[in-house]
């Protein structure tokens, strides 16, 4: 039988000849249930199948092999790996602050690192500080300043917390909306028109000045 590479995985994990167990319960590639086998004639049947012996539970008794690619076997690995370094993510409550004196450029900015801590999972306190005068400000009115914000924010969210006022003014905090795609609000991004000018009236002052220096330079007054 030809001899196969002995390498083992980043993990550790044994593979062909660098399985050092005498006998293994091993386990086909579509699953089937190969019995106790010894290594060598573990090996022998991977061979056959032109495929790997891995052992996948070097703990158990005897160890358990399985027939398998090893590049599939590391591809399923690395896969798993990555759900659970997902499912134990970190979370942190991040926090944005805004003014009514705020930029639309500024705000824009905030909103985007807002939607980028909410898709990695993160809450997002909101803050509107308030100052001076600004604190004796009709809460209506600040509240739908808050609001505002929270429109451009480009990602979907649900709110965990409802505004309520805070020792700074008004705060609320929010969270990924579980299950739903991210959704670019296209429109929070393009610049408001200008008005039009509205067209100078006939007879205004700034006319009548024309008329009133057309007149001198005919001579007529």
């Amino acid at each position: 039988m030809q001899q196969k590479e002995a390498y083992t995985h980043k993990v550790k994990t044994r593979i062909n000849n660098a399985i050092k167990a005498k006998e293994l319960r091993v386990v086909g590639p579509d699953g089937e249930n190969f019995g106790v086998l010894t290594t060598i004639n573990a090996l022998a049947k991977a061979d056959e199948l032109n495929l790997d012996l891995i052992e996948i539970s070097p703990n158990a008794n005897p160890p358990v092999a399985k027939i398998m690619d090893f590049g599939k076997f590391r591809y399923d690995t690395g896969q798993k790996e990555s759900e659970m370094r997902a499912k134990s993510h970190i979370t942190e409550t991040k926090a944005v602050q805004v003014k009514i004196g705020t930029g639309e450029n500024d705000q824009l900015m905030k909103a985007s690192r807002a939607a980028e801590w909410l898709e990695e999972g993160h809450r997002v306190k909101v803050d509107l500080f308030l100052w001076g005068r600004y604190k004796y400000m009709e809460p209506t009115f600040l509240k739908e300043r808050l609001e505002r914000f929270l429109k451009i924010i480009p990602t979907e969210y649900k709110v965990a917390d409802e505004m309520k006022k805070s020792p700074k003014g008004y705060t609320t905090t929010l969270e990924r909306m579980p299950g739903t795609k991210v959704q670019k609000l296209k429109d929070a991004a393009k610049p408001v028109p200008a008005a039009p000018k509205a067209p100078t009236p006939i007879g205004s002052q700034k006319n009548k000045k024309k008329d009133l220096e057309a007149l001198l330079d005919s001579g007529m007054i």
